[in-house]
């Protein structure tokens, strides 16, 4: 089976390699149009030196990842993280490199943020030479160039970078994905947490603001600190459906009015694995490939949360699903919820009035994110089920006790 997966590894490299030398893009060229902009990066690793200023190098490309079900092989197409990678390996870095849920990008209020997108292509689909692109979902950019949805932005072609720019001045849990085809990108996993703190976490404590003291972190600027948290934890919710990943794979007409997402999953991964610490190992169709990024997980987000008695936990849950709504219920703990959209639930200064309300659900259709505190003051020790009451989403694709869920360990 390993002979066989190296051959068709093998075949289909040589394929890339024959299209893109016949369209002019061969691969002994192809490092020199990566260009990664980053003010104030003086040694040349793509990250900036200068206080302020934000540089992230993400590449887009496909891949293979991990299910809860044993599966080690369902094709995708990802995100991955290049930031500090020396720029002349960055595309072998960045070849059969995709990750599910997509690196965690977070910023804080006022940045100068630099990203820059990569294309590495798709390696076992030589026939594609799809474009992507990073649409920061909710962000209010001033001009379309930087919005990353093709119609009105620009696309990046494979072997090719873009640097987009952005300034937040919202804060709250946001999210990213790939616009460019997007039901077909957004179903095969480019997708991504993304938050921006305020800078009322970085104000000089004072009798003139005695809630506040030094190392307080808080969801939004809300002028009275009733988003203070101790702990934070992005989570994603997301689902696959294996049929359309499998059509994809193996060149075949792609089924949208069918699909139907059977592995449901918190930031790429379903449980058991929820709650696993470590980066899932790299499955053996990009282990074998022989690329520099063999060895890096495909699933390298736990959705693990744990906080001691007392802590205020802060789950940023986002939903950048593409077939439904999901609802995820904390069993036995209030979940305060302060803000959504990357909007706080308050009205501005200390005399705003707060519409934060409690519940023991919240439910999200694709797109939408809310900051949930759990304050665990009072709250007995032990292990609490974080899970979705879609139930026939407790699986993982046909396999019981699994899926959407995850745990919450106050300790």
């Amino acid at each position: 089976m390993k002979e066989e997966t190296h051959m068709s590894f093998a075949r289909r490299y040589l394929l890339t390699l024959l299209i893109t030398a016949g369209l002019g893009l061969s691969g002994l060229n192809a490092e020199a149009v990566v260009n990664v902009q980053c003010p104030g990066d003086t040694t040349g690793d793509g990250v900036s030196d200068t206080p302020g200023i934000v540089c992230k190098h993400l590449s887009g490309s496909d891949g293979f990842m991990r299910m809860a079900d044993g599966r080690a092989g369902l094709y995708i197409f990802g995100f991955s993280d290049l930031t500090g990678r020396p720029i002349a390996e960055s595309l072998s870095w960045g070849t059969l490199a995709a990750q599910f849920a997509a690196p965690t990008l977070s910023f804080k209020e006022g940045d100068k943020v630099y990203v820059t997108l990569s294309n590495a292509g798709t390696v076992n689909r030589p026939d594609l030479f799809d474009p992507h692109s990073v649409h920061w979902h909710g962000f209010p950019n001033a001009g379309t160039v930087y919005d990353g949805e093709p119609d009105g932005s620009i696309s990046i072609n494979p072997s090719s970078s873009l640097t987009y720019y952005y300034e937040p001045v919202e804060v709250g849990t946001f999210i990213y994905h790939c616009h460019v085809e997007a039901t077909e990108h957004m179903q095969m996993g480019m997708l991504g947490n993304l938050y921006v703190t305020p800078k009322q976490n970085d104000l000089p404590p004072g009798p003139s603001i005695p809630w506040h003291q030094a190392g307080n972190k808080y969801v939004y600027n809300d002028g009275d600190g009733s988003t203070r948290y101790d702990v934070e934890f992005p989570l994603q919710i997301g689902s696959m459906d294996p049929v359309f990943h499998d059509a994809s794979n193996t060149v075949q007409v792609l089924p949208f009015a069918n699909m139907k997402d059977t592995y449901a999953m918190l930031n790429g991964r379903g449980y058991p694995d929820t709650v696993n610490p470590a980066p899932l190992p790299a499955p053996v169709e990009k282990s074998d490939a022989g690329y520099l990024s063999a060895n890096t997980s495909s699933n390298p987000i736990s959705s693990l949360v744990q906080a001691q008695a007392g802590q205020k936990i802060l789950l940023r849950i986002s939903n950048l699903n593409v077939t439904r709504f999901y609802t995820l219920s904390a069993m036995g703990l209030t979940m305060k919820v302060v803000g959504t959209g990357a909007h706080i639930l308050k009205g501005l200064g200390p005399s705003g009035f707060p519409a934060y309300y409690d519940t023991n659900s919240v439910t999200l259709g694709g797109g939408e994110a809310v900051d949930v505190i759990i304050d665990t003051t009072g709250v007995a020790p032990g292990t609490y089920m974080l899970y979705t009451t879609n139930l026939n989403y407790l699986s993982n694709n046909t396999e019981d006790f699994g899926g959407m869920m995850t745990e919450i360990r106050i300790l």
